[in-house]
């Protein structure tokens, strides 16, 4: 968004004329030996200015003949300066135009003078000098490339009680004014990007590893429990504690190294590797490939290389004893493409540092080490598996065959998301009716008594796969509810939907001329996170009360197709679930983007203050 006022354009028009002078004049009268480049700071200048008390501007002045990189733009505060009491959001940098660059390949650059508006999240009260520091680099047209380089300025901020923030419309070019208070809210994802930009290398690993940790219980990584479990089970019953955690270390490392390089990928291609991997086909193949190990541990038949292959390999397998970590840790590699493909907020704080800054050793390292993190219980399960599975006796078949049950429900899981809420139901209670029936044959074997744990969870599992069926009848959606309360329908958001940039473009226009806020919602039927939102977020009362009054507008790049990732390069960010806010201006509250999923009364806050809709008491 290119902000100028009559008074700044007219100082950017003679900065501009008085630079494009100086080069002239510098190259007619340049003497042999003399660069015929200007030094960077001739060449692009740098302003920094207070626009408000939570906002600053940044302008960059362009020579003619020369251009800057809108990827090299990034702004942070000085931590040298001292303890600092305030932050900074997600900056709203304009679209620029595109170039086959002999440098960096193809990439945004401006050739003309542009302004930045960087929100600021402080403490109210009075004036506040704070030191930010603008990163840039740029070339001149006819072949030299100037290295990246930091400027640092120090700007002060005019007082919260006296001076609301200045924002501009995007449409019209003319301000309006934004409370001050709105810009106070910093968003998980930007103080997470901003502790990677700036934190200490050793506790931003640690820090991240930790949220890594708390990933792992999430319904993303969840799933990759019954694989990993499966994988050891269908060792045999004479796996060793050392073999297992092997096995399990070759598939976190797998999952943590494809996640790296995927991450890094698409930060650099500025789009989601892994939406890739969710087509409808590879997603049946790869449930194909679950059902076909399910059927393997139910001893149907036995998945094993050629007889030929076994004896020339049997000498390497008997010395190294890992005849199947190449495999392991490529299933974990696939796992994490596959299975578990969504947006949260370290994720994107890890992905956005990348695209912005270049840095790809900090933002690399922060995606290994949280992987690593999700990684750790799935070690820990991976390795007790293969401590606690029975030895000997029948015990070591039947759980092998729950194992297949296991697998069974991750292809359940993964086929739901191309089917309806309703019929998903038919899919888990397969899973489910066999479980049961292993569970009923195991007590029919064992003559086991009816009070018996095992009775008792057969007959748990024989129950939920009647309130599955009769779920599909009634209309259920949720498999862990599917029987929907009688008499009581459960109203959620109603959305309108949207395809391309200009559909964006008009849906804002005609709601900020109408004077309402908006709210866009990005979706895709392969997220677990967006159905959770729309399961547990949206159908709340107080968010549907915080948003009644805004143009509820939705996004649906499950096909990922061109005018999808066109959508999402506009936004700069890497998948859904992404929902960002307008308010009733047509002006994007850039630190209120909400990514991952969100608790609903949080969710309600976050969406009465950036839509300007607020109720509750600050």
């Amino acid at each position: 968004m290119i902000v100028l006022s009559p008074m700044n354009f007219k100082r950017l028009t003679l900065t501009g004329i008085a630079l494009f002078l100086s080069s002239l004049v510098g190259s007619v009268s340049a003497q042999p030996g003399e660069s015929e480049f200007l030094p960077p700071a001739q060449a692009f200048g740098v302003e920094v200015a207070a626009q408000g008390a939570d906002m600053i501007r940044v302008d960059f002045l362009v020579t003619l003949g020369y251009y800057l990189y809108r990827h090299r733009f990034n702004f942070s505060l000085d931590t040298a300066a001292g303890a600092l009491a305030a932050t900074l959001g997600t900056p709203d940098i304009p679209q620029g135009e595109w170039k086959e660059d002999e440098f960096f390949g193809r990439q945004q650059v401006f050739h003309e003078s542009v302004s930045v508006l960087v929100p600021v999240s402080r403490a109210p009260g009075e004036a506040l000098e704070i030191p930010i520091v603008v990163g840039l680099q740029g070339c001149a047209d006819m072949g030299l490339c100037y290295p990246p380089e930091k400027r640092r300025f120090k700007v002060l901020l005019p007082a919260t009680s006296a001076v609301a923030s200045d924002y501009a419309d995007h449409s019209s070019g003319s301000a309006s004014a934004v409370p001050s208070d709105q810009t106070r809210f910093v968003s998980e994802q930007d103080r997470l990007a901003e502790l990677i930009r700036l934190g200490d290398l050793s506790l931003v690993l640690a820090t991240f590893f930790g949220l890594g940790l708390l990933l792992a219980f999430t319904p993303c990584v969840l799933p990759m429990v019954p694989i990993l479990s499966g994988i050891i089970a269908g060792q045999g019953g004479n796996v060793t504690t050392g073999r297992a955690f092997a096995l399990s270390l070759s598939y976190v490392l797998g999952m943590a190294v494809i996640n790296t390089l995927a991450g890094v990928a698409a930060a650099a291609a500025g789009q989601q590797i892994q939406a890739l991997f969710q087509q409808s086909w590879i997603i049946v193949l790869f449930s194909l490939i679950f059902v076909a190990l399910a059927l393997s541990m139910f001893g149907f038949f036995t998945i094993q290389m050629p007889a030929s292959l076994q004896t020339r390999l049997s000498d390497v397998s008997n010395r190294q004893r890992a005849g199947t970590f190449g495999g392991v840790a490529v299933m974990g590699a696939l796992s994490a493409l596959i299975v578990s493909a969504c947006v949260a907020p370290p994720l994107f704080a890890a992905l956005a540092v990348i695209a912005q800054t270049g840095d790809l050793v900090r933002g690399g390292s922060v995606l290994f080490v949280m992987s690593l993190g999700m990684g750790v219980p799935l070690l820990v399960i991976g390795t007790s598996a293969g401590r606690l599975l029975p030895k000997v006796g029948s015990w070591m078949d039947t759980i092998k065959k729950f194992f297949g049950v296991l697998l069974l429900a991750v292809a359940a899981w993964m086929l739901s998301r191309l089917l309806g809420d309703r019929w998903s139901l038919l899919l888990w209670a397969i899973p489910a009716l066999i479980g049961a029936w292993l569970l009923f044959r195991e007590v029919k074997t064992r003559a086991l008594g009816t009070l018996h744990p095992i009775t008792l969870l057969g007959v748990v599992l024989g129950l939920y796969v009647l309130a599955l069926i009769v779920g599909v009848f009634l209309g259920g959606r949720d498999p862990l509810a599917p029987i929907p309360q009688v008499g009581k329908s459960q109203k959620t958001l109603e959305f309108t939907r949207i395809k391309t940039v200009e559909d964006l473009d008009r849906a804002i226009a005609a709601a900020a001329k109408d004077g309402r806020p908006a709210m866009l919602d990005f979706y895709a039927d392969w997220c677990v996170s967006c159905k959770e939102m729309e399961r547990y977020t949206f159908t709340d009362t107080d968010v549907r009360s915080a948003l009644e009054d805004a143009v509820l507008l939705k996004a649906d790049v499950t096909a990922n197709d061109e005018a999808d990732q066109a959508l999402l390069r506009h936004f700069e960010i890497f998948g859904p679930p992404t929902i960002a806010f307008w308010g009733r201006d047509g002006v994007e509250r850039k630190n209120y983007r909400v990514v991952g999923f969100m608790r609903a009364d949080e969710f309600a806050r976050v969406a009465a203050e950036a839509t300007g809709i607020n109720r509750t008491t600050q």
